[in-house]
């Protein structure tokens, strides 16, 4: 079973993602920001990271940047924001963001990218 980080400050985008996910069959862990996703990817790598930009302490860029440069499994991400600019997206996928969604979410759809990033077949 694959493991998923979920790094969001807000606590109802946790519980949605969460949802969508363990339904889905996934074991999900959850980090509130980038320091703390950091220390637990530290300690057990996952197969996946859902990560949001704005947060405190160390926001989404700053977690994937400091992630990528860690000598550990190197998963990928889905960068998940309400931030739809372009020069938002260039910057997640400079930081190391494999894909780019803006909240809100539809359930299909991050199931597919998960899916698609996971390797996993489509249904």
């Amino acid at each position: 079973m694959k493991r998923i980080l979920i790094i969001d400050d807000a606590a109802t985008v946790r519980m949605y993602h969460r949802q969508i996910l363990e339904t889905a069959g996934y074991k999900v862990d959850e980090a509130v920001n980038g320091i703390e996703a950091l220390e637990k990817s530290l300690q057990h790598p996952f197969g996946l990271y859902v990560v949001d930009i704005n947060m405190p302490k160390l926001d989404g860029y700053g977690f994937l940047r400091e992630l990528r440069l860690q000598d550990i499994y190197q998963a990928p991400a889905i960068m998940v924001s309400t931030e739809a600019k372009p020069d938002d997206q260039r910057q997640a996928f400079a930081a190391g963001a494999n894909i780019y969604l803006v909240k809100p979410v539809k359930p299909e759809q991050l199931l597919i990218h998960v899916k698609l990033l996971l390797g996993e077949a489509l249904e």
